[in-house]
């Protein structure tokens, strides 16, 4: 267990200092004034005298149980340390859930694409080139057990994350230069050249442990001793890898600040693990919890005939999405020989038959994804390079299609009857050209092998278990076609994670999820510095320096114009690389819940916002 007597850190490279003195601006920086909030590009939104976020109701009936069901399992109540990565219980710390036990200095307002607004800190002032921010705690801010936050709890925390916490908390506190107390509830961070202009956002969205309450020799080592937070629940129960039960802390603190009004309004919210999927279903179709988002457009259609669907006790709603698609893909590991030439990857991603997997598995229910901002002003689809596109890619010669360039890329189009010849052929066109053979059935690569390729899967990953399998083996069928001997590799959660994060495979499935401010996070999806770092999320294997030079492109921007051409560069030059064989995407969020829980009408930009609902018997 690690939350007990604090012991002392040292050996720190970051400095830190409790000097409460004045600090004195260099000259060629300009004073930036207190704000209550900042946003990534331009100006808040809502104005220094907001009351509440717009999508959530101040005076919503507080009181009730809100459960939540998920799959897998859990052993570890530290959402800082690495293993939580796979095995954190879920609520703690919970960009859906919400942050029920820790809270960050500013909140995100999801109606803006990224904006931040007071929480832990009441104020925040900020240089106009970023290489400095300054938070002002709000001084009423105490944690669970009546301890004050405090600036030092702020110090000790960055020098606890970057000594022993996880990515991304310790890859932060590592762009910092230098950190520092500037009055009894205010610090300043100055940032070195690894930070970038959304840097400064980041330290926003840090957490706040307590010094008094953490032993730091034990820190890192997996644990089921309750911490103790600032935030708004207390964790009352835990049987691990079964629930975990949160009751409201009646002395919180934050009930009244204007980025908490309207959220967390349940006395009690509990998470249940169910071992997959199908088991989950059938929990929440018995009134076991009480929210479900439907990723399958086939069950939405044929699965929700139960008799609580039926009389109207669980009542199903459709939200039209937002947000850019993302996508959702079958990746190629180009750590692989015999995955690491392009054309090679276009040709076998060229097979797959999106038209017929959507007649036939999914009563037409899916969009075909052909960009990774889809649906977006800053996807690339339809539109030809700006001149300050072609400006920066004129440094990276072919690495951008012809097709992807001008705006005409679409991903293929077979005729739906799962053999399509024309199709079939381009491919063979390509991968002969490549050096690749068929003989006797058999394509062969050319340096006369078999081509074999395992596709690795699990439950999950945006779709039913069953979903991912069944494309798979349409897949699989379409490639024997031209003699690809494909096996299709179905394994159990944790065998999944473990090989996905030592990226053993030939291919996997992922989402990679996008918004409307992409930033720091695309270097450990893409970037090169992550692509032999076990446990990353470079799943493709990624090391390209146009890449590199794209995701620092985007971090840079300072304008709308800017920073749109900067997306749709990266979005041209991922597309171009063929890492993935792209998939589709719901235009809708599909939602069910049993009646006896309520939502605000109001559906903000990222889709529906659970800490915001309530419970129909609550007052």
């Amino acid at each position: 267990m690690f939350f007990k007597k604090c012991r002392t850190l040292s050996g720190s490279a970051v400095v830190l200092t409790s000097a409460i003195s004045s600090l004195v601006i260099s000259a060629n920086l300009a004073i930036a004034e207190p704000s209550h909030g900042i946003a990534m590009r331009g100006d808040p939104l809502l104005p220094a005298n907001y009351t509440h976020f717009d999508y959530a109701n101040p005076d919503a009936p507080q009181g009730g149980t809100l459960v939540y069901g998920v799959t897998g399992s859990f052993d570890d109540l530290n959402p800082f340390d690495a293993k939580s990565i796979r095995t954190g219980a879920r609520g703690i710390w919970d960009p859906i859930f919400g942050n029920l036990v820790y809270e960050p200095l500013l909140k995100r307002n999801k109606n803006e694409p990224f904006t931040l607004y007071g929480q832990l800190a009441e104020r925040v002032e900020m240089s106009d080139d970023r290489k400095w921010i300054e938070f002002h705690l709000n001084p009423k801010a105490v944690f669970s057990d009546g301890k004050p936050v405090s600036v030092a709890d702020v110090l000790f925390t960055y020098e606890l994350l970057r000594e022993k916490g996880r990515p991304p908390y310790s890859t932060r506190v590592k762009q910092t230069s230098k950190i520092e107390q500037t009055g009894e509830h205010s610090f300043k961070i100055m940032f070195n050249e690894r930070a970038s202009r959304e840097t400064p956002m980041l330290f926003g969205l840090m957490p706040v442990l307590p010094k008094h309450a953490i032993d730091v020799a034990e820190f890192g080592k997996s644990t089921l001793v309750p911490p103790i937070g600032s935030g708004p629940y207390v964790i009352s129960e835990v049987k691990p890898g079964e629930r975990i039960t949160y009751t409201k802390n009646p002395n919180y603190w934050g009930n009244d600040i204007p980025s908490q009004k309207g959220f967390h309004n349940f006395e009690k919210v509990r998470v249940d693990y169910y071992r997959g999927g199908n088991a989950q279903f059938e929990g929440f179709k018995k009134g076991l919890f009480d929210v479900y988002q439907e990723n399958s457009p086939s069950k939405w259609r044929t699965s929700y005939d139960f008799s609580a669907a039926s009389d109207g006790r669980v009542e199903r709603e459709t939200f039209k999405r937002r947000t850019p698609s993302g996508m959702l893909g079958f990746v190629f590991n180009t750590r692989r020989e015999k995955l690491k030439n392009p054309k090679v990857r276009q040709a076998l991603a060229s097979i797959f038959d999106f038209e017929w997997a959507n007649e036939n598995l999914f009563f037409g229910a899916y969009v075909r994804t052909s960009s990774y901002w889809q649906e977006s002003n800053l996807s690339s689809l339809g539109q030809a390079a700006s001149a300050g596109e072609k400006a920066f890619l004129s440094n990276f010669p072919n690495s951008v299609a012809a097709d992807v360039m001008d705006g005409t890329y679409k991903a293929p189009v077979a005729d739906g009857s799962g053999r399509d010849r024309k199709v079939l052929r381009n491919a063979l066109k390509m991968l002969k050209a490549e050096g690749f053979t068929l003989k006797a059935g058999k394509m062969l690569t050319p340096d006369g092998k078999p081509l074999q390729l395992e596709f690795l899967i699990a439950g999950g990953a945006g779709l039913s278990g069953q979903d991912i399998e069944r494309l798979s083996l349409a897949y699989k069928r379409s490639a024997a076609r031209l003699g690809i001997d494909i096996e299709v590799r179905l394994v159990d959660d944790s065998q999944y994670q473990a090989r996905k994060g030592a990226f053993d495979y030939d291919v996997t499935i992922n989402v990679y999820s996008s918004s409307l401010s992409p930033g720091a996070e695309q270097f450990g999806r893409w970037g090169s510095a992550s692509k032999d770092v076990e446990g990353s999320f470079n799943f493709a294997g990624v090391a390209e320096p146009a890449i590199d030079a794209a995701i620092d492109k985007l971090l840079a921007a300072t304008s709308e114009e800017e920073f749109q051409d900067a997306v749709r560069t990266y979005d041209r030059l991922l597309i171009s690389g063929h890492y993935v064989i792209p998939l589709y995407h719901q235009p809708d969020i599909y939602m069910a819940r049993w009646k006896r829980i309520s939502r605000p009408d109001n559906n903000p930009l990222y889709g529906p916002q659970f800490p915001t609902w309530w419970h129909e018997d609550a007052k």
